[in-house]
């Protein structure tokens, strides 16, 4: 075996990955799998199910299409401008992502609700109103939602293309259309179709934003056809039909995109940071300062109403909040742990498969992304199946809910973790080896240092995404005992706005503090 990438910790590596590979198959794969066998007497779609399935297709590829048209040219603008601001702005395009479901929505609804600001200045104008229910409803939530994420990625593309090509371009005179297609149309075939498949998937297994602003059967998703099929009606058959639907409809997409998607092939560079030439004239500055002016309005005032009208109803929020909170907090603190846990040792395990076969690593990686094509739903649905004739899945919420939480933040924590642990088998594993140290002396002194901050990091975002889940949540959480954003949620129905606006802040604070806490914990100094 090469010294130079000698598994980090021996037969530990080997046992903790295998029981962790297992754990994900069983809840990807074998959730898959037996919904399927339970479907089999389910009976044919009914009509209801058929437009609950062209309604997500529809409003999923709008959503997805919306995002990444928006999104490319508001990271051109990013890209090749510098200004004061620009990278707490950049920054700030992660809110959302991390920002409770629920949260957001009260934020969209205060913008663009029947009486929010936007509807409140088209009626001083005597402008006709914005119907912000059904569909221009869930697509404004997911645009809100995606089009930072799209952002992002579509921005990294451009950090991507080496600053060599963007000088060779200006000393040609390339510019205008003719830059676009030699240098960012490549990088946007190479880009835009992942990113696209990835807010398709994102919205075809959003629940919350259905549940909230659909306003109505035209607007049911598949997500929310499981929960009511589940929830009300107790059809398990039908339950377990929509959600292997809904797989398979997930997988084809992702599928689809993985096909799409080519390579930019811009060629190797320095690694110098990029310089733009282009765009350097008077209305080409007024634009992209328009367009990053009106990305920031769209994004960051629903984040401002949050805010606003979440001050005045702290102090009618209710003696459940207290409770709620405990148990998201619970569920967060478990569903973080667990998924460092899973990624850690899947990580572990990947790097001691590719020391020896590096096919072996790379096909347990893709397998360790296979939370990416499931919905939470899915897999709630499988163990509710699994676990109904031994016990009630009500009984035993909160452990549910944190493990399927944990699947769906493990890709997240996973690739964070992946890269740095490479590096330090690569650049201490031989160190290690001769120096014969044990596989505690290893993990304690060579590889929690160099992962201390990933890990931080991807316990924030696993923490911060389990707080704000309103999924599985509503599937398995006891009457009576609701988390946080269920409790949000009742208010919300119970038109007690004032009182969810103060409890929505509640669950935002604790979002951001858990994921400000554990980023802080990974970004300080390693006290071994």
């Amino acid at each position: 075996m090469n010294g130079a990438a000698r598994p980090p910790a021996g037969l530990l590596v080997w046992l903790a990955g295998g029981a962790a590979l297992a754990l994900v198959l069983a809840l990807t794969l074998g959730a898959v799998a037996l919904v399927a066998l339970r479907a089999e007497g389910a009976g044919a779609l009914t009509t209801p199910d058929l437009r609950a399935l062209r309604f997500t297709a529809w409003q999923a590829f709008l959503s997805a299409a919306l995002s990444v048209l928006l999104a490319i040219p508001l990271a051109r603008a990013l890209a090749r401008r510098r200004f004061p601001g620009r990278g707490l702005l950049v920054s700030l395009l992660g809110a959302p992502f991390l920002l409770p479901v629920i949260v957001a929505i009260l934020g969209v609804i205060a913008i663009w609700g029947r009486s929010g600001w936007v509807n409140d200045g088209l009626g001083a104008i005597g402008a006709p109103r914005i119907d912000v229910y059904g569909l221009p409803g869930v697509l404004l939530a997911h645009v809100f939602f995606n089009l930072p994420l799209a952002t992002r990625l579509i921005l990294q593309g451009y950090a991507e293309i080496p600053a060599e090509r963007w000088r060779l371009a200006a000393q040609l005179g390339i510019e205008g259309r003719a830059l676009f297609r030699l240098l960012e149309a490549p990088m946007l075939r190479a880009v835009a179709p992942g990113a696209f498949a990835l807010v398709f998937l994102i919205c075809a297994t959003s629940f919350a934003v259905a549940l909230a602003l659909g306003g109505g059967p035209r607007a049911t998703t598949l997500e929310l056809a499981i929960y009511q099929a589940m929830r009300f009606d107790f059809d398990l058959g039908r339950a377990a039909l929509l959600a292997a639907l809904q797989f398979a409809l997930c997988l084809g997409l992702a599928l689809l995109a993985a096909g799409l998607s080519a390579p930019a092939a811009l060629g190797p560079g320095f690694g110098a940071a990029p310089e733009r030439w282009d765009g350097r004239g008077g209305l080409a500055r007024a634009a992209d300062a328009a367009l990053i002016a009106l990305g920031a309005l769209f994004l960051l005032s629903p984040l401002l109403a949050a805010l606003l009208h979440g001050i005045p109803g702290l102090g009618a929020m209710g003696a459940g909040v207290w409770p709620a909170a405990g148990r998201s907090l619970i569920v967060a603190l478990a569903a973080a742990a667990l998924s460092l846990a899973l990624a850690g040792a899947l990580a572990g395990l990947i790097v001691a498969l590719e020391a020896r076969w590096a096919p072996a690593g790379r096909l347990t990686e893709a397998l360790g992304l296979l939370t990416l094509a499931v919905s939470p739903f899915v897999a709630g649905v499988a163990l509710f199946l699994a676990l109904r004739p031994l016990i009630s899945p009500v009984s035993a919420a909160l452990p549910l809910i944190a493990l399927v939480n944990a699947l769906m933040a493990l890709p997240y924590a996973l690739r964070l973790l992946l890269p740095p642990l490479r590096e330090a088998a690569r650049d201490y594993g031989p160190l290690a080896a001769s120096l014969g140290m044990g596989a505690g002396a290893r993990l304690r002194l060579v590889w929690l240092p160099r992962l201390r901050r990933p890990l931080g990091f991807a316990g924030g975002v696993a923490a911060a995404l389990a707080m704000g889940d309103l999924g599985v949540v509503a599937l398995f959480s006891a009457p009576g005992a609701p988390t946080l954003p269920l409790y949000v949620y009742g208010l919300v129905s119970a038109h007690r706005l004032e009182a969810a606006g103060g409890a929505a802040l509640l669950l935002a604070g604790l979002s951001f503090s858990l994921f400000a806490a554990f980023d802080a914990w990974g970004r300080a100094r390693d006290p071994a």
